[in-house]
């Protein structure tokens, strides 16, 4: 549940991108506050805006104009180094795709995020966070090894190495079954619930959007329901 003040904070935000000979207006005013501690989805069809805006929120893309706040950081005012920085600190990410080197065991996918960021040693408790993800006794096997849902969790875990202020989810159940995505949707869940981990979902389907706290609608670039 949510505590606290914003930790996103949105206004007015607008992303053009150059296609050719062709503007297209990818967000459109968009005006969005997260409080810490939150679970929000994000939901909307192919091309509502919803992937621009996690990109920008993640500090993978700068915004054409608008405020863009993140745990106190105007990402309009970041070098490419700290836009970098910010990533490996404060936003943990999960993709749809796994995204996980086939020749590392889990434990080594998820130790290279933390190394990435300077840091060589675990987190302290990090050990609870595995065991909610169930993949403690499977942290030796290397991706092949592993179910889908399985990888999935590792990557949940990398994302989450380095304690991150954000959690950014994109899709992150495309690629699995039903039972495994209710399954990793629980665990986002109870990531929120147990931790007060802040975690922003972007998502087609309104079931996945039914485990959040709460659901944005986006349509053409706007956010139209909230």
């Amino acid at each position: 549940m949510s505590s606290g003040p914003a930790i996103i904070q949105v206004s007015k935000l607008y992303k053009t991108y150059r296609v050719g000979e062709v503007d297209v207006h990818a967000l459109r005013g968009v005006d969005l506050s997260v409080p810490r501690g939150e679970f929000l989805a994000v939901i909307g069809p192919s091309g509502s805006g919803k992937s621009t805006l996690f990109h920008i929120l993640g500090g993978l893309a700068p915004p054409t104009a608008g405020e863009v706040l993140v745990d106190g950081v105007d990402l309009r005012k970041l070098t490419e180094n700290e836009r970098t920085e910010l990533r490996q600190k404060k936003v943990g990410f999960i993709f749809q795709k796994y995204n996980l080197l086939a020749t590392l065991t889990a434990a080594d996918n998820i130790r290279i995020a933390r190394s990435l960021a300077g840091n060589e040693t675990e987190p302290p408790g990090f050990g609870e966070t595995l065991e909610l993800l169930g993949i403690h006794k499977r942290l030796h096997h290397k991706p092949r090894a592993l179910s889908g849902g399985e990888q999935q969790r590792v990557a949940i875990a990398r994302a989450l190495v380095n304690q991150p202020a954000i959690l950014l989810a994109d899709e992150p159940t495309g690629n699995l079954d039903t039972v495994n995505s209710d399954a990793v949707l629980k665990i986002l869940r109870d990531l929120n619930r147990q931790s007060g981990q802040t975690i922003l979902m972007i998502t087609h389907n309104p079931e996945a959007a039914a485990f959040a706290d709460r659901t944005v609608t986006m349509r053409d670039g706007q956010i139209i329901g909230v």
